[in-house]
């Protein structure tokens, strides 16, 4: 993975819990990592949805190995949150594919 296609900045979030005032529990997401990622737009549909047009976009994000990234993160890009619907492992522990869909 050469370092000049790794141009845009990204955040994986992970997903937890915190107490609220009475003893709740709260969903957050927290920041788990802000890293340099190559993005790919892989297509799009625009569906009706809430008696609305929402579109949806498929992007795939390429980035430096990390250890721990799963589905049940997000990433934050371009002011969107794109939810990680496959993770693939490029060659031997080079760099991770994030494939993302996000909805406008």
């Amino acid at each position: 993975m050469r370092a000049g296609d790794l141009d845009r900045r990204i955040t994986i979030q992970s997903y937890s819990y915190e107490r609220d005032d009475f003893g709740g529990e709260i969903p957050i997401w927290t920041d788990a990592a802000a890293v340099w990622a190559q993005v790919a737009q892989e297509g799009g549909r625009e569906f009706l949805g809430a008696e609305t047009i929402r579109s949806e976009r498929k992007v795939v994000f390429r980035l430096r190995w990390l250890p721990g990234i799963t589905v049940t993160h997000r990433v934050l890009y371009d002011g969107r949150e794109h939810n990680i619907l496959e993770v693939r492992e490029l060659g031997r522990r080079e760099g991770l594919e994030l494939h993302t869909t996000t909805t406008g």
